[in-house]
């Protein structure tokens, strides 16, 4: 992974399981009034990982150290960053310094106190190239003032980073705008880090729960580093801690979806996801303890465009199958598991503006039209001077969910035009990005989740020069308009949005990427757990100021 990779167990799906006897399932009786009411019982599909806050990347580690740890800022209800560690946030007119003003008498776990060179050394230990922290592109998008040339090597004095401590306040110094500035402010990744703890505990740090020193409204206990469960116990050196309801929160790993359920329908879970597969879906979505879980996720294809394969390098072939993708059906019939039909790259409930879904406010206007397909595929045939062509769509071989909807795929695509053969290939989740980084690959089916919700966590992936540009295709006409974004538009939300529509026609013009299906879940949730804060982006489940009714 390269020093600004994102985390790939985030962006994606995980192995899903397939389900043994939906209609069992579906006649278990809800016995979820036999938890306490001081404890909430959760789980995790897979194991944690890390405890780091430099280095964990995948989102149930995330969802340990959000609230476990806190930062200046905190994600509300609503959706909006609000104080936490930090009493107040002040930004410039210009946009280019951030003050976070330190609440008094605020202590780590241990009960010493938190400073603001706590915060410093956070953001220094993220960009330093030594720690190898693979989400410290997210420090390098934040444009703070020599993120990117520290941990490119440029620069090897950390101190020369625009994050300062003065007093009991934070100050940032910003090369440039950045809108999900305040975002940055409330994530995981940035949360302060105690010196000496971490240079106390050397390579241990973060491995076991008592490896780590906590900020939030928790502390984690009961994690060795490889067993599957944990607590988090009510803080009481947390600032807010009389505001904390819940004294302890039961985690435990099930990684059978239906063992989830089962789990739930017993009164032994608070919580189990039903989209996991089409035959659980279908037995419990009736169930009246279901709640939509939103995540700020897009399944989209990649066409490799470096000129390996002609055919993919041909505008007109990939307009063509732009246009042979039948996305709504393809959710209802491949995935009906409650996702919905992708309208371009940026996933529903992401953003908004002006009041309207950013996915909706940049739709560029993909269309299921089989008639414009096969004449656009025929032309690029003669184009190339070929009569059929046969393309490879990679996926993930862990997921049953990735089987159906490449069968899906395979099916429509080869009878809405003639001449094409697909064949379809199944790898390890991890070899599927690692294939994809490298561009072994033809057309692979990729995942992508959003940090924060702001357009530039998905635009920022398509440039000429993001890694994550797996086709490696050059589009100019995109290039400039995300720049204008982020850069021109920054501090003005409405023009920022138009600037990413103009984003999304470049690259439906071009057809550099064929956006498939929104994905969004939907879980049993205990109906008298109220205030839990779920997130489409970030730190996805917030339990500070839960509350069993």
């Amino acid at each position: 992974m390269i020093a600004i990779k994102k985390s790939p167990w985030k962006r994606v799906g995980l192995g899903l399981v397939t389900v043994t006897s939906a209609a069992i399932l579906a006649a278990c009786g809800n016995g979820n009034k036999q938890t306490s009411k001081d404890e909430i019982n959760w789980y995790t599909p897979i194991d944690i990982n890390s405890l780091d806050i430099s280095k964990s990347t995948d989102t149930y580690s995330g969802i340990a150290i959000g609230n476990s740890g806190s930062n200046l800022l905190r994600v509300d209800d609503k959706g909006k960053p609000a104080p936490d560690l930090a009493k107040k946030v002040e930004v410039s007119k210009d946009g280019l310094t951030y003050t976070a003003t330190l609440r008094k008498g605020i202590k780590w776990s241990d009960g010493s106190a938190i400073t603001a060179k706590d915060f410093v050394y956070s953001w220094q230990r993220m960009v330093n190239p030594k720690t190898a922290s693979e989400y410290s592109g997210l420090a390098v998008e934040s444009h703070v003032k020599n993120a990117k040339a520290i941990n490119s090597g440029d620069i090897k004095d950390l101190n020369e980073l625009g994050v300062k401590a003065d007093g009991n306040k934070v100050i940032f110094t910003l090369e440039s705008p950045t809108p999900q500035m305040k975002y940055l402010l409330a994530f995981t990744s940035f949360m302060p880090q105690k010196q000496s703890f971490v240079d106390k505990v050397g390579s241990k740090y973060g491995t076991n729960a008592k490896s780590q020193i906590y900020s939030g409204p928790y502390t984690l206990s009961g994690w060795n580093g490889t067993n599957g469960s944990f607590k988090l116990k009510k803080n009481k050196y947390y600032w807010n801690a009389d505001k904390v309801k819940i004294d302890t929160i039961n985690f435990q790993t099930v990684k059978k979806p239906e063992t989830a359920v089962q789990m739930y329908k017993r009164g032994e879970l608070d919580t189990a996801n039903i989209s996991n597969t089409p035959a659980l879906f279908k037995a419990n979505k009736g169930n009246k303890d279901v709640v939509d879980v939103f995540e700020a996720t897009t399944a989209y294809m990649q066409y490799n465009q470096t000129g390996t394969n002609k055919a993919l390098a041909n505008k007109k072939i990939r307009q063509a199958l732009n246009y042979a993708t039948n996305r709504k059906a393809y959710v209802e019939t491949a995935i009906p598991t409650g996702s919905r039909a992708a309208t371009g790259v940026a996933p529903y409930k992401l953003a908004k503006v002006d009041g309207k879904d950013l996915s909706k406010y940049v739709a560029p206007g993909y269309t299921y039209n089989a008639a414009k397909a096969k004449q656009l595929f025929k032309e690029g045939l003669q184009e190339i001077g070929e009569t059929s062509v046969k393309f490879t769509v990679t996926s993930d071989a862990d997921s049953p969910v990735a089987k159906s909807g490449l069968d899906y795929i395979k099916g429509a695509w080869e009878k809405a035009l003639p001449g094409l053969t697909i064949e379809e290939k199944f790898v390890p989740f991890k070899q599927r990005i690692q294939d994809t980084q490298n561009q072994n690959f033809e057309i692979v089916m990729s995942l992508w989740g959003g940090d924060y919700p702001e357009g530039s966590t998905f635009y920022s992936n398509f440039t000429t020069s993001s890694p994550y540009n797996g086709g490696k295709f050059v589009n100019s006409t995109y290039d400039q308009a995300y720049e204008k974004a982020i850069t021109t538009d920054a501090l003005n939300p409405t023009k920022a949005a138009e600037d990413y529509k103009a984003a999304e026609k470049a690259l439906f013009d071009e057809a550099n990427v064929n956006p498939i299906y929104f994905r969004s879940t939907k879980s049993l949730q205990n109906p008298s757990i109220k205030g839990l804060i779920r997130s489409s982006t970030g730190l996805n489940v917030d339990f500070t100021y839960a509350y069993k009714k």
